[in-house]
């Protein structure tokens, strides 16, 4: 099936602007060629009519997706190919039966699957079931309760936190060390296994995947636990659209590791998944002063001096800023700062002050302006600045 679509996509050149080169871009075949591929394939075909059906959606929706990285320059023109066996079993092909799941396989044929020993509730919707050679995957989707109000948040990703906007909570810092710390744990790890492989290939071989196992769970489990309480104090989030192999850099190793040890795009779609994320262009998101729009060429250090207005602020919030009003399509305003940035943040004087406490007064005059303490859990710190 991926080859019927592919033999029929139909490829433009189009010129880039300003330039003298063309792109290539692809055009997919719309509904009449499913409907051809559905009549092709259903002859002589003995098994239920639906497995036909899932697999032409999901042969579609992988050249799709291949498209879209295509179009992003992540991808080659080259057929894309399925490397494992699976089947995706439609919602007209399945039904619970209690502790039962009954596929159809044929008509007035069907296969029981035993789900007793699951480690997960079925009170939730059962999605589209995804049969490998080996497992059967289950999609189940819980319905989470919405926010009391509307609140829409512009996050910055960082390499130490998650820096987030909103007019009515103001600045908010989700710390991502935990993470960060995790990753560099098991990257040490992982060097004293590489030595023990030397020489034990079989032991080193089994410990590696040991501690992937491993790693992989935890991240997981911290993952969740950040974007749970993303999701619970907001919800619609926009993100910067960015792409970890383009920001890596020839014979910078210690960078590309570090780099590594980002979860953004994690973050980005568990969000994503769970609530409401719109993705913006990150270009010049920290450079551009989020009060008049002047840009700051030359940016050094972690506060942003405008050249123009005479803004100083932390580089993150303004970065935070700048990321909720492309998501929101508003243009750069002194007056709308005034009223819904300054109003909820506090004023940007000289220099800020960090608070731990209520009650607590300044340590230092050259502490640059920083949020306030909110929320704590065992692996999740919020941070949240709001009028005093």
């Amino acid at each position: 099936m991926l080859s019927d679509i592919w033999r029929q996509i139909v490829w433009t050149q189009k010129k880039i602007r300003g330039k003298k080169q063309y792109r290539i871009l692809p055009t997919i075949p719309d509904y009449s060629l499913k409907k051809a591929m559905r009549h092709f394939y259903l002859q002589q075909w003995n098994y239920t009519r639906h497995w036909v059906d899932s697999a032409i959606k999901t042969a579609f929706s992988i050249i799709k997706s291949w498209k879209k990285n295509y179009m992003s320059g992540r991808r080659t023109r080259t057929q894309p190919v399925v490397k494992r066996f699976f089947a995706r079993v439609k919602q007209t092909q399945l039904k619970l039966e209690g502790e039962r799941l009954r596929i159809s396989i044929k008509p007035r044929t069907f296969v029981y699957i035993d789900l007793s020993k699951r480690y997960f509730s079925l009170n939730g919707v059962l999605g589209e079931p995804v049969l490998t050679t080996t497992h059967i995957h289950l999609p189940m989707h819980y319905h989470r309760p919405k926010p009391k109000q509307e609140i829409k948040i512009g996050w910055d990703a960082n390499k130490y936190s998650l820096d987030g906007f909103s007019p009515q909570l103001g600045w908010i810092r989700i710390d991502l060390k935990p993470l960060h710390t995790l990753h560099t744990t098991y990257d040490n790890k992982r060097r004293r296994i590489n030595k023990l492989a030397s020489k034990k290939k079989r032991t080193g071989k089994k410990l590696r995947n040991k501690y992937r196992h491993r790693e992989r769970n935890r991240v997981t489990q911290l993952l969740h636990q950040i974007t749970n309480e993303m999701v619970s104090i907001a919800s619609k989030h926009g993100f910067e659209d960015l792409d970890k192999l383009r920001m890596t850099k020839k014979r910078r190793r210690r960078w590309n590791r570090e780099l590594s040890h980002t979860d953004w795009r994690k973050i980005m779609s568990q969000v994503e998944y769970k609530s409401c994320a719109n993705f913006v262009l990150p270009y010049y998101t920290s450079k551009k002063c989020s009060r008049c729009g002047w840009l700051h060429k030359d940016l050094k250090g972690t506060l942003f001096e405008c050249g123009q207005c005479g803004l100083r602020i932390d580089r993150q919030l303004n970065a935070a800023i700048n990321i909720y009003l492309r998501m929101e399509g508003l243009p750069h305003d002194k007056l709308w700062f005034e009223q819904q940035v300054t109003a909820v943040v506090g004023g940007f004087t000289q220099t800020g002050v960090e608070w731990k406490e209520i009650d607590e007064l300044a340590r230092s005059p050259h502490d640059t302006l920083k949020p306030k303490f909110a929320v704590a859990t065992p692996f999740l710190h919020v941070k949240v600045r709001i009028a005093t």
